[in-house]
């Protein structure tokens, strides 16, 4: 909201001094011309023209000014939620993008999120990772950049902590995120993106995927490997531990081979009434925009109120230089008159 206020443009004690110096001269014109109304011809309006415009120049150099507050911003409609497979599978290099380089799959995954996050501007996004557990690492934010650091970030957590892949493991926590999003934004598409290979090995029975459709405006399954596999690098921290360090499959002894599942990220598509995408050298993301994007717009507040003062004093100089000249006017003519 605008409002007036005084900014003195050569600070307050410079300014202050000026506007009440130029006062007093006011004040001391209409004084003197009380005092000399018979021993002089000045007249009423050429007082009030003097002092007029000693106060006006006294008020300039207050600097009137006009603040302006700027702490709103429109944004799209659409909530964008990205889950991504972090499980050491992830890790394996059977995976295309656009070309036939062979990339790991969780590369992939970073240029597939880079490319949702190019494909709704000016939307909100929120992200989070999943492997032995589901973290979400930004809230929802309209700022997209943020998502696509957050990808350069993504490392596939390390064979040391890994029981086995559930796929299951994203639903709480997008239960949690796809509510208080819908609880915020109640008017919002949602849309949720899951980045995996699909591979399940636990021995437990996954949970449906179908709980979260009540929340969602449209849904992807985005595929990410191959089906013939590769073998499974042997990662701590985030990086691999050495060349030819492969996962060792406990059940036969040698080297285990991860194979990306398209069956089950159909089903999981399926349960979300959404749509299933693979990747690879023909297929990218932008085969993969969704047709519930809204075209609405929304207002929210910023985080960081920003404020701007705009000085207002061109009126006043305008109004100064109209009633000098009327004084240079009235003193051409009245030294003309005494030639």
């Amino acid at each position: 909201m605008n409002h007036l206020t005084l900014s003195p443009a050569l600070g307050w004690p410079v300014g202050l001094a000026i506007a009440v110096t130029m006062l007093a001269c006011a004040v001391a014109q209409i004084v003197l011309h009380i005092r000399r109304r018979g021993q002089s011809d000045e007249t009423v309006w050429a007082c009030a023209r003097r002092s007029l415009a000693c106060m006006l120049v006294a008020v300039m150099a207050l600097t009137p000014s006009i603040v302006s507050s700027t702490n709103s911003r429109a944004i799209n409609a659409t909530d964008v939620v990205v889950a991504v497979d972090v499980t050491g599978s992830m890790a394996v290099k059977d995976a295309q993008y656009g070309s036939a380089e062979q990339l790991s799959r969780l590369d992939v995954s970073k240029q597939a999120v880079k490319d949702i996050t190019a494909m709704y501007p000016n939307s909100s996004f929120a992200a989070l990772r999943f492997g032995a557990s589901g973290t979400l690492d930004v809230p929802l934010t309209p700022d997209s950049k943020a998502i696509d650091n957050w990808a350069d970030t993504l490392a596939p957590e390390s064979t040391s902590v890994s029981a086995g892949s559930t796929l299951d493991v994203p639903i709480d926590q997008l239960l949690l995120t796809c509510k208080s999003i819908h609880e915020q934004h109640p008017d919002d598409a949602i849309v949720l993106y899951l980045i995996s290979d699909g591979e399940q090995t636990s021995s437990k029975t996954r949970r449906t995927f179908s709980s979260l459709r009540r929340y969602l405006s449209d849904a992807f399954t985005i595929a990410v490997g191959s089906e013939q596999g590769g073998n499974i690098p042997m990662t701590g921290d985030g990086v691999n531990e050495g060349d030819g360090q492969w996962f060792t499959d406990p059940e036969t002894g040698e080297p285990g081979v991860s194979r990306m599942n398209a069956d089950e990220m159909n089903t999981i598509a399926d349960e979300l009434s959404g749509t299933a995408i693979q990747l690879n050298a023909t297929t990218t993301m932008n085969d993969g925009a969704s047709k519930e994007a809204s075209d609405k717009w929304r207002v929210t507040q910023t985080t960081k109120q920003r404020t701007r003062t705009v000085a207002v004093v061109w009126p006043f100089a305008i109004a100064v230089a109209l009633l000098l000249a009327f004084e240079a006017g009235a003193w051409i003519t009245q030294s003309r008159r005494l030639l």
